[in-house]
Formats: structure tokens, sequence, C-alpha cells
């Protein structure tokens, strides 16, 4: 017995079609439709039809073996053979956060190629496995972010098994695992929801068009479509945390904004199923209230990320002053992220001109995810270089020391771990010409602000440009990967064992610079990183002291060396952990 569902406030009749036969649907004053079929089960094929109209997917169907465009299946979540039931969850301000394309992480490309390199990530030290978006998009591959069909697991990654055993083996091996979801818009094409009912208003418009309709006539049932997709990946594919996609463009008046509700519903779950769930968001606003209670007038989710921490250590890095970068590239803008979290806490902002951003108070770093690369800060360059490509190996461990021992809770992205050589590119596998070419064009002219020349930007159609994207496992023991992969491994140990570090209390952070000299000390419970990014050596007294160095860097003495492009960890009253 299958109870077929669906809410179409406009149709005057529905039938789903399964098994070569029609069923006429009961409608309620509701808006939806409904009738129970004794001979249907899972496995079987079926579709929604509109006032006769052609045969549409299941907005919440939790299969599409065929595509986006094709018929949706039936699925008992209620079948698989968990072996998770001892995992209770870990604590966000423990983690060190690993992000991985399902597509470019191993040559298989999928979900399962992926449970093979659970072992490396496990020797690596990280503890969570941030997955961008596994929901069904249209075409074989792609970021996941112009997913349609939200409820289904993408066919060419394995489908909605191959996520459950991901899962299972991660918490198996003592991984926690977030997903990504994006509820700010849906992609361009194979999008169905609105010929079901009023998704979407043209009262607001984002970068992507018109916008959920969350706060208009009829959004009740809108909201409930994406509360019940989140609470979804959570009860029935056991994962640990969602990552909402840029929530800035999740376009609300209401009184209780949407991504409050999703943090308030997501935590009484948690409750419920007795382990911990997390709400992490991404938001370009310089806004705590994204990570306030909400009886203080905020959102309630756990952490958000810290594009200012990576913008200003990018930019020093780097020297890169375009597009954003344009209100960093000085060691103040590190020391004030470090500080105080955002660097434009309602100062004025020459990128915008105008003023952003807000104090986040006594708020704890651990609220805040920092990160030297991810998919965005790496994919959206013109030809998609990580930082390996544009600093020195001593500037890529500046980098580490700080993301892994700095205040905020640290991310990884994929390879970064071990200086990979591809590049992680943008790429899209649209299979309608119109949309494939506007995709290229405006990707092109979208790097303007930047400085980057239109003929430098891959095609995202082409297929190698794919291919190239993909993870080069086989280098990770050749030099300099292996010193790299050595120095992140070290410096995750040391995170590891002495909890200080991971209590996120700002007040506990001291940070100097000398500008001109381009030098920077961090110091926090007990660890003393000592960075030296400037064109002569540097040397200076510090208490007697473990340590941890790159190349260029030694201890004697009581005596702190460092060559340019170098970078020191001292230790007191902890063991340095050994590899």
């Amino acid at each position: 017995m299958t109870r077929f569902a669906v809410w179409a406030p406009r149709a005057s009749d529905v039938e789903v079609q399964t098994g070569g036969r029609r069923l006429a649907l009961v409608a309620s004053d509701s808006g939806w439709h409904q009738a129970d079929d004794p001979e249907a089960g899972p496995g079987d094929d079926y579709m929604f039809v509109l006032d006769g109209g052609v045969p549409l997917p299941d907005p919440r169907s939790a299969w599409q073996p065929r595509g986006v465009h094709d018929t949706s299946r039936l699925l008992d979540h209620t079948a698989f053979p968990w072996t998770d039931s001892g995992w209770g969850g870990r604590e966000l301000p423990d983690c060190v956060v690993y992000e991985m394309h399902t597509g470019t992480f191993t040559p298989a490309g999928t979900l399962d190629g992926a449970i093979e390199r659970i072992p490396d990530l496990v020797a690596l030290g990280v503890t969570a496995v941030d997955v961008m978006p596994v929901a069904a998009f249209p075409g074989r591959h792609g970021w996941g972010y112009d997913c349609v069909a939200l409820y289904a697991v993408h066919e060419s990654y394995g489908g909605p098994d191959a996520l459950r055993r991901f899962v299972d083996a991660c918490h198996r091996a003592g991984l926690a695992v977030i997903m990504d979801v994006v509820y700010n818009h849906l992609g361009p094409a194979g999008n169905v929801l609105g010929a079901f009912g009023p998704y979407f208003t043209s009262r607001h418009r984002n970068p992507w068009g018109d916008a959920l309709n969350v706060d208009g006539a009829g959004s009740d049932e809108v909201r409930r479509f994406i509360v019940d997709n989140a609470l979804m990946w959570l009860r029935d594919y056991h994962l640990d945390g969602l990552r909402l996609d840029a929530v800035h463009a999740i376009l609300d008046t209401s009184a209780v904004h949407l991504v409050e509700e999703i943090a308030t519903r997501v935590h009484a779950l948690a409750d419920e199923l007795g382990r911990r769930l997390w709400v992490i968001a991404e938001s370009d606003l310089n806004d705590p209230r994204v990570v306030r209670e909400p009886a203080e007038g905020g959102y309630g989710c756990d952490a958000q990320w810290s594009d200012d921490f990576h913008h200003s250590l990018h930019s020093a890095l780097t020297g890169e002053r375009g597009g954003y970068y344009a209100d960093f590239g000085e060691l103040v803008d590190i020391a004030s992220a470090l500080r105080q979290v955002f660097v434009s806490p309602g100062q004025y902002s020459r990128f915008r001109d105008r003023r952003h951003g807000r104090d986040v108070g006594r708020l704890l770093a651990t609220r805040f995810l920092g990160y030297m690369q991810d998919h965005d800060q790496v994919g959206n360059r013109a030809r998609g270089e990580r930082t390996a490509a544009l600093m020195s190996l001593g500037r890529l461990q500046i980098a580490a020391a700080l993301v892994l021992l700095g205040p905020f809770v640290p991310m990884l992205f994929q390879g970064e771990e071990w200086a990979a050589s591809s590049p992680f590119q943008y790429f899209t596998d649209h299979q309608d010409p119109l949309l494939a070419t506007a995709v290229s064009e405006g990707r092109r002219a979208e790097f303007a602000s930047f400085g980057w020349k239109p003929d430098d930007v891959p095609d995202p159609q082409d297929p190698s440009t794919f291919e190239r994207s993909k993870l080069d496992w086989s280098e990770v023991t050749d030099e300099p990967h292996a010193t790299v992969l050595r120095w992140h491994r070290d410096l995750i140990a040391l995170r590891a064992v002495n909890s200080g570090l991971r209590d996120g209390d700002r007040s506990a952070l001291f940070v100097e610079h000398d500008e001109a000299a381009r030098t920077l000390v961090m110091r926090r419970r007990g660890v003393t990183v000592v960075c030296n990014w400037g064109d002569s050596s540097f040397e200076c007294h510090l208490p007697a002291a473990d340590a941890i160095t790159s190349a260029g860097a030694w201890v004697d003495d009581g005596m702190i060396h460092l060559h340019p492009d170098s970078v020191a960890v001292l230790v007191s009253g902890t063991a340095v952990p050994t590899p």
C-alpha cells in the first residue's frame, strides 16, 4: 500500500500515473491531493498529471533514477541496514571540517568511491566531512548548487542508498557528515515546482531570478516543503548537520525567518533522536544574528562561515587586491579577523562603497568556521587555481598554521592538505544549448572586477573542465605534497591534544604584527605561532618550548629564527605530537 500525495492548490484534477495506469487523487481544502494505491510499492515508477497535462516528477521525489526530467521512483527509507546505532554525533567546536565534492574527490566520482578514501581522512585527523550538494540536478556533473529535485540524491553519485552507505561508513570511522543544501533558489533546468503551486514569487528577486516564496500568499506550504526537506536528510540519511547555502539570498520578511525555523526544528529533532545535529550557514552579511539565539533576536544557527578571515589571509599572502579583496591586504586585517571575527563590523567597505557588518560581541569564535580554501574561493577564480599555485610552500604552511591553530572551527577543502596540483574549476553539464551558452558567456563576464581576462576562463560545458578538477591521489607521496601533508597532520594532532585550542575564547588570544617587516605572532592557550612572510629573516627571544617548524625556521637557545616565508609553532606545557 502506498499513499500518493502532492500539494497542487491550483489544479482541479490530479492523477498519479504508475504501472501503466492512472489513479485519480482526492483534493482537500488545503490544496493537497492524495489517494491510497494498494498495488504500488517501493521500486515502482510514477509521475503526477495536473489537469490532463504532461506527466511531471514528484516535487518530493526521493529517487530520480533516470534524471530530474523523468519518472520518480518509490523508495522505502526504512529498508537500509544501518550499523551506526551507537553514533551520538560530535561537538562542533571539537571538529576539523573537510569540504569535499563527490564528483571530483575520487576518479570514480561517486559516494561509494569516496568511502575508499575515508581512511585517508582519518589519518589526516579531520573529524567532519562537509559534502557539497548531492540533491539531484540536471546533467551528469556539476557543483550541485543548481539542484531541482531537492529530496532525491543525484543518481550519478550512486543514488539514495549510496549516500546511506557513505554516511554509515563515516560514522563507523568516527567522522560526522554535513551536507550542503540550497534553499535560496532552484536551478534553471528541470525545475517543475512552479507548475504545482506558488513556490516562487516576483515580489523578491535574487541573483538567480524570482525568489522562493517563503513569505507571501501560499508560503506556509512552501516553507513546509523546505523544512521537511532539511529534516529528511538528518532523519532518513543520518546526517549530522546541514550547511545552508547563501542565507543572505533567502529573502524573507516573516516574523520568524525561514533560517530560524529550520534551526529550531533541527534542534528539536536532535532532542528527539538523542544525537547532536548542526545547522551551519553561509552568509556575506557580517551579521552575528545568524548565530545568535532566537531569544536574542537571532536565527539560532550553530555556526557560520567566516569569509573575512579567508579574505584577509588570502590577500595578505598573495598580494591580490581585486574585487572584494579591495577591503583587505594588511596584516592588521588578519589580526582583526582573529580578534573580532569580522574585519568590517560596521565600518566602511571600499568594495561595497558603504558601511558593512556588525560587531559579534562576546560570541565564541567556534561559532564561526575559518578556512584558507573552500569551493567558492577556489572555484570562483577565473582558472580555479588553488593557493598552491599562487604562493610558496612556506606561505602555504603559514596559512595552515593560522587556520588549524586559530580560534575558529577549522575547515580544509579537498586536496588542500597536500597542496593538490589539480585546479577546482566551475563545470556544468546542461543539456539545453541556449542555457549552456548563457552559462559559459556569463561566467566569462563576471570576473571583470578581479581583472581576470575572459579568455582565461575555462568553458564550464567542456568535459575536460570537469576532468581536470579531479584530485590526483597518486601525487600525495611525492614532494612537496608529502611535506605539506605531514604539516597538516602535525597541526591537526596538536589541536586534538590541546583542548584550549578548541574553546573559542577570543579573550585568551593575543596577536602582534609588524606591517613593515611582514611578521605576525599569534598566542593562545600555550601555543605561539610565529609567521614571517617578509623579505628579510626574522628572529626573537621566546620562552623555552617544544616546536614544530616549517622549512626555513628553527629554534635554539630560546631564540626563534625564521627565513622569509616560514613559520614556527611553539608549544609550552603540552608535548608536541609526533607523526
